[in-house]
């Protein structure tokens, strides 16, 4: 048994005792006030005589005659009525020490069972054991105890699913950069066999360390924002500014693939919100550059920025496959790519990086598949 148990147990069972040693005692004084006044109603004086003239100023006096005392059969008076006496102090208090000792044993077995239950856990989850829950041991319960526990599992399921995430992220990471670093060692050990190629694989270098180097870039941007790095998020911005600058920039990235970026609809006045402008462009252009990435050749993307009932929404649509319905909420997690292509540079980090940047700012981002065709991606934020 742990100390909580002895403390609930000696609590109760002080608190029974005194109440019993209280009951004890109040039948001890009750006995002996009781014995008092026997002894001093036996001690009284004797009564006049009845053949006695009544005394001056009797009711009696001119007649009449007062009523005889009552006489036992011997011709004394009969004894003081006394109740029977009562039962000595100790066995009140003996029984009341039985039965409060078993009732702080049960009230304190019952408080501390749940608790030893949830130590238990604790140590299985330190131990590794993500999988433990304790709910249904609780399931009898309606007390605090009870939600206790339901916290107790709600959090390992958030452990356990942050622990996946974080074993999925490093083999994702692995992945991603086994394959330049493999290309690498390999365009090296051919730079010394083959020193009249140098010009080709010093190129093929230099592509696959901008890759891992935009690689890294990516992760580090995450982490700044799941570890609520970012300093300055109280700025005011116009959203219609930065959607027309990411606009006019990406259309240089759309004229390779021969696609149009179009503004379809800004607002004529300032679409307000507060937040960081760096990371905000940055989501924008994440969106704006998948919807290039995976549109067809002279494709067309747009984008629209307005406000109402106090939130700003910037939508991105595209013309391209679309995104099939059990993936929508899937396309903002890290490395996940819907329609992947053997020459795709990406690495499903873009969207995942838009997803942290909007909820970092209040918001939220979601995808819906056109109807004609193509995806919708919506960011919507709070107005300033």
């Amino acid at each position: 048994m742990g100390q909580l148990f002895w403390k609930f147990f000696l609590f109760f069972w002080l608190a029974q005792m005194i109440t019993a040693t209280g009951v004890g005692v109040t039948v001890r004084l009750t006995h002996t006030a009781r014995a008092l006044e026997d002894r001093t109603a036996m001690e009284a004086p004797p009564q006049p005589p009845t053949d006695a003239p009544p005394p001056l100023g009797s009711p009696y006096l001119f007649g009449g005659r007062p009523p005889a005392p009552l006489t036992s059969f011997d011709g004394k008076p009969p004894p003081p009525h006394r109740m029977p006496y009562p039962l000595p102090p100790v066995l009140p208090l003996l029984t009341g020490s039985f039965v409060s000792l078993v009732f702080a044993w049960l009230l304190a077995w019952y408080f501390a069972r749940p608790i030893r239950n949830l130590r238990a856990a604790f140590g299985s989850v330190a131990g590794g054991q993500l999988n433990t829950r304790i709910g249904s041991s609780m399931a009898d319960r309606r007390d605090e105890l009870a939600d206790l526990g339901k916290d107790f599992d709600h959090m390992a399921g958030q452990l356990q699913s942050l622990i996946d995430a974080q074993r999925r992220l490093l083999h994702d990471v692995s992945h991603e950069l086994r394959s330049p670093l493999a290309r690498l060692q390999a365009a090296a050990d051919l730079m010394r066999q083959q020193p009249e190629r140098n010009g080709e694989f010093a190129q093929r270098i230099q592509r696959d360390t901008a890759r891992m180097s935009r690689l890294v870039t990516d992760l580090l941007t995450l982490a700044r924002i799941d570890a609520g790095m970012v300093v300055r998020k109280d700025e005011v911005i116009d959203m219609r500014e930065i959607a027309i600058s990411v606009a006019d920039d990406a259309r240089i990235e759309a004229e390779a693939k021969s696609c149009t970026v179009e503004r379809v609809v800004v607002e004529s006045t300032p679409v307000l919100v507060k937040g960081n402008p760096e990371l905000l462009a940055s989501a924008i252009e994440n969106i704006v550059r998948n919807g290039i990435r995976h549109s067809p050749a002279c494709g067309r993307i747009g984008i629209a920025v307005g406000a109402q009932h106090g939130r700003v929404r910037i939508s991105v649509s595209d013309n391209g496959p679309g995104v099939a319905g059990e993936d929508l909420d899937r396309i903002f997690e890290p490395f996940i790519r819907s329609h992947p292509k053997p020459n795709d540079n990406g690495f499903g980090l873009g969207l995942a990086i838009t997803h942290r940047i909007t909820e970092a700012h209040g918001g939220r981002v979601f995808a819906r598949n056109r109807i004609g065709g193509g995806l919708l991606l919506v960011i919507d934020l709070p107005q300033a």
